[in-house]
């Protein structure tokens, strides 16, 4: 009987004991390539797409999963990289983190983003401050740069980046990035 009574103490306790750890959420990771199809790339770009390429990397904080779309017209290949927590370890800094240090201090109101934008600029000299572009995700930025600009949108504690390659003005390759980032965000 004592040691009946003993068994279920030390089962009670483990339970106890066991419910009391902090308990992380547990993501599911995703491959890139699995956020949008061959054809959808194909669609956007006007071009079929000849192949994808697959890689990961994972740093400390974080694992970067990327998807490189290579089109039949070489330079409308489009290159799509989701950046997501690792799952193997604890973090310190989530992806969630990682963004509101980068576009923090453009989501304010808009004479005040343009303030600190105009700020930023002038002292790291990066070019014109990122965009905010509405209605994708939970955030989203356009960045832009001398080939057009890398699309950057937060779902939960994950981001995605979308870059276009193509002689499209600015705008256009804005809108073919927002049509691909709304496929990815689908299944993400």
């Amino acid at each position: 009987m004592r040691r009946l009574l003993f068994v279920c103490l030390a089962t009670f306790l483990l339970l106890v004991l066991g419910g009391c750890r902090e308990r992380r959420s547990v993501s599911v990771t995703h491959d890139a390539c699995s956020l949008v199809s061959k054809e959808e790339v194909g669609a956007v770009q006007a071009s079929p797409v000849n192949e994808t390429k697959s890689s990961e990397r994972s740093d400390d904080l974080f694992r970067v999963s990327q998807c490189f779309y290579a089109t039949a017209e070489s330079n409308k290949s489009v290159n799509l990289a989701l950046v997501q927590e690792r799952t193997d370890q604890e973090n310190k800094r989530s992806p969630k983190d990682f963004w509101k240090e980068k576009f923090g201090s453009y989501s304010g109101n808009e004479q005040e983003r343009d303030r600190k934008a105009e700020a930023k600029s002038v002292e790291k000299e990066q070019g014109p401050a990122p965009k905010k572009v509405a209605g994708l995700g939970d955030d989203a930025y356009w960045v832009s740069n001398r080939f057009g600009g890398v699309l950057y949108v937060l779902k939960g504690n994950a981001f995605i980046s979308i870059g276009l390659g193509g002689t499209d003005d600015e705008e256009t390759k804005l809108k073919k990035s927002k049509a691909l980032a709304k496929k990815a965000l689908q299944r993400l």
